[in-house]
């Protein structure tokens, strides 16, 4: 039995999603005919509290695409030091809309509202300085374990924002988990930020895709970076139909992944050389070090796979555990009992 905690891109469509997409009604969405992509699209916009949404192949090109239409080369994005535009992205911000980026370290993945004020560049400043003109967030912070920033932290940076003239984006690859953490709505984390982009491949279980959400002027605007990113598809409706049925069955159960992260967390946490920050276990994540046994993550990563459990070294010393809409209560044993055994 192979049970995978790499990552939750890993998932694979459940036979009701298959047959959403084999019935799927499909034209050209370039033309803006495929009803499936425009279905998704409204779905999307209302579902997060704005007027218009993008269907794009992937949450890099969403990111992507928002950054180029928010600024003009030359400018400067904000972003915390181990964000997913940051570290993952390939460098595409620079490459692809001329910007240059700030990193503002976080407390848990957390930005400081204080920390971004300080990280705006200076009106004037004899034209040495680009121009700040974008605060990014992600939406549970990935690399600090999957935390959710507070919402009285997203009104606080909204309050900065406005007081110097920039926009907000929200990188939301796990907004889902973020709102069902918190239990809140969705929206409500949305409404600070200008632009908003949702992955539907991660724990919502769809094979490719992502939204990107905004005012009606800002996408209109973002249609034609996604023709120049190369993101206009053709009858993507196949794709769309599964971002549908993903909205409207896999968000709730999004806490069952919590909780089984939660739960291998702190089953690994008492064994013996092994630590676990529990308060960065919020959501579907459990970043795992191995530090204290005297091996190197890359050993652990190889155990854990003769026994069929797959996860990934973050560090030297890291490992870590994604739960998500295939991993059930048996990875969780399986995983838990690995390590034991190894130890």
């Amino acid at each position: 039995m192979r049970h995978d905690f790499r990552s939750d891109t890993v998932t694979v469509p459940t036979s009701a999603m298959r047959a959403a997409i084999a019935s799927a009604p499909v034209g050209d969405d370039v033309f803006g005919d495929d009803p499936s992509v425009n279905e998704l699209q409204e779905r999307g916009a209302a579902l997060l509290g704005k007027e218009a949404a993008l269907f794009v192949p992937s949450g890099t090109m969403a990111n992507q695409v928002a950054i180029r239409t928010h600024t003009e080369p030359g400018d400067e994005i904000i972003a915390e030091a181990t964000s997913h535009i940051f570290l993952y992205e390939g460098g595409g911000f620079a490459a692809l809309s001329g910007v240059s980026l700030r990193q503002v370290a976080g407390a848990g993945g957390i930005l400081d509202p204080v920390d971004v004020q300080a990280a705006v560049r200076p009106a004037g400043g004899l034209s040495h300085y680009p121009v700040s003109k974008l605060i990014c967030v992600e939406n549970t912070a990935n690399r600090a374990g999957g935390t959710i920033y507070p919402p009285p932290t997203l009104h606080a940076l909204r309050a900065v924002a406005d007081a110097e003239g920039l926009r907000m984006h929200l990188d939301g690859a796990r907004l889902m988990n973020a709102a069902v953490g918190l239990g809140v709505s969705v929206d409500a984390l949305c409404a600070p930020f200008d632009s908003i982009s949702l992955c539907l491949s991660k724990g919502l279980g769809a094979p490719v895709g992502s939204l990107l959400v905004g005012s009606r002027t800002f996408i209109d605007r973002a249609h034609r970076f996604r023709k120049m990113f190369g993101g206009g598809m053709r009858q993507a409706g196949v794709l769309a139909a599964a971002g549908v049925h993903a909205l409207d069955h896999h968000v709730e159960r999004l806490a069952e992944d919590h909780t089984r992260a939660r739960r291998l967390a702190e089953e690994m946490a008492v064994l013996p050389g092994i630590r676990v920050n529990l308060e960065t276990v919020q959501t579907n994540m459990a970043y795992v070090d191995f530090q204290g046994t005297g091996r190197a993550a890359a050993w652990w990563v190889g155990v854990l796979a003769e026994a069929g459990v797959f996860a990934a070294a973050t560090d030297v010393t890291t490992v870590r555990f994604v739960t998500h809409l295939q991993v059930g209560d048996d990875a969780v044993d399986a995983a838990v009992k690995a390590v034991e055994a190894a130890l």
